[in-house]
C-alpha cells in the first residue's frame, strides 16, 4: 500500500498533468475556429474547379488529352500520397488515417499492384514503415513551416507531377482526414492522378467556344487542380488536427480530476487509518500503565 507522502506527491503530478491538458484544450479550441473556417471556404472552390474541368474534359479525348488527364494508360503502379500530422496528442486521428492507408494498400496489393507511399507529416511515417518498409518513395516534411499552406501544396503537387510525367508511377490516391466535427474526423482516399472526370457532367444547351481551346486550358487547369486538391488536404488536417486535439485534452483533462478524486479519497482513507492507529498505540499504552 502507497504511503502517504507518495500518495501526496501523485496527486500533486495529476494536478500538475491536468493543468496541461487543460491549457492544450484551450489552445486547440482557439485555433479550432479559424481553421475549421478555412477548410470549409476551401470546399466550394475546389468543387466548382471539379465542374468547370468536368466539363472541358468531357470536349476533349483521345491522345489530344493532357497527359494528367489520360494517364499513362497503365495502372500497376498505385502511389498512396498519406496526408499525417506533425504533431501528436491528437487521439486516434493519425492512426485512422494510417489504417484507412493500409486498408487501401491491401487492397491494391491483393489485386496485383504495385503499391508505393508518400507520405506528408511526420506522425503516420513509422507504423506504415513497421509494415511497408522499402515500399516508402518520399517523405514531405511540413513540420518546418507553423502553418502549411498553399506554398507547401504547390511544391507538392510540382513534386508529384514531375514523378507522374517521368512514369515513377500510374494512379496517386490521396488518403486525407475530412473535418465534419470536433468529435469526427473521417479519412477518405480520392484519386489524385491522373485527374479524375465526374461521371456525371451537366449538359449545357448553349455553344461554348473556348479560346485558347480545351487543350490549352486544360494543360493550365489540371496542375491548379492538383494543387488545390493538396492545399485543401491540408486544410482540412489542420482543422481535424485541432479539433482531434481539443477533445482528447478534454477526455484526458476529465479522467485527471476522476483520478485525483480517487487518489484523494485513498489519501483520507490512509490518513484516517494512521490517525486511527496512533489513538490505539496512545490508549494501549496509557492502560498499560
Amino acid at each position: 500500500m502507497a504511503s502517504l507522502k507518495e500518495l501526496k506527491d501523485r496527486i500533486k503530478s495529476v494536478k500538475s498533468t491536468q493543468k496541461i491538458t487543460k491549457a492544450k484544450q484551450m489552445v486547440a479550441a482557439a485555433k479550432l475556429r479559424k481553421a475549421q473556417a478555412a477548410a470549409e471556404a476551401a470546399r466550394p472552390y475546389a468543387s466548382r474547379l471539379a465542374s468547370v474541368m468536368g466539363s472541358l474534359a468531357s470536349k476533349v479525348s483521345g491522345d489530344a488529352a493532357p497527359l494528367l488527364l489520360r494517364g499513362t494508360g497503365s495502372d500497376q503502379r498505385h502511389l498512396l500520397v498519406v496526408v499525417n500530422t506533425d504533431k501528436g496528442l491528437c487521439g486516434g486521428l493519425n492512426s485512422n488515417v494510417v489504417k484507412e492507408a493500409k486498408v487501401q494498400a491491401r487492397k491494391l496489393l491483393g489485386q496485383g499492384k504495385d503499391v508505393t507511399f508518400y507520405l506528408v507529416g511526420k506522425k503516420g511515417r513509422a507504423p506504415i514503415k513497421r509494415e511497408y518498409d522499402g515500399k516508402i518513395a518520399h517523405h514531405f516534411d511540413t513540420s518546418t513551416v507553423r502553418n502549411p499552406g498553399f506554398e507547401q501544396a504547390e511544391e507538392m503537387a510540382a513534386d508529384l507531377v514531375a514523378r507522374f510525367e517521368a512514369g515513377e508511377f500510374d494512379v496517386a490516391h490521396l488518403v486525407y482526414p475530412v473535418f465534419k466535427s470536433a468529435l469526427a474526423q473521417d479519412p477518405v482516399t480520392v484519386q489524385l492522378l491522373p485527374v479524375p472526370t465526374p461521371d456525371n457532367v451537366p449538359a449545357s444547351e448553349a455553344a461554348v467556344e473556348y479560346e485558347p481551346d480545351e487543350e490549352a486550358i486544360l494543360a493550365e487547369l489540371l496542375p491548379r487542380y492538383v494543387r488545390t486538391q493538396l492545399f485543401g488536404s491540408l486544410l482540412e488536417r489542420e482543422a481535424s488536427e485541432q479539433g482531434a486535439s481539443m477533445t482528447a485534452m478534454d477526455n484526458a483533462t476529465r479522467n485527471a480530476g476522476d483520478l485525483i478524486n480517487k487518489l484523494t479519497i485513498q489519501y483520507n482513507r490512509s490518513r484516517q487509518a494512521a490517525i486511527t492507529t496512533e489513538l490505539i498505540e496512545i490508549i494501549a499504552g496509557a492502560e498499560a500503565l
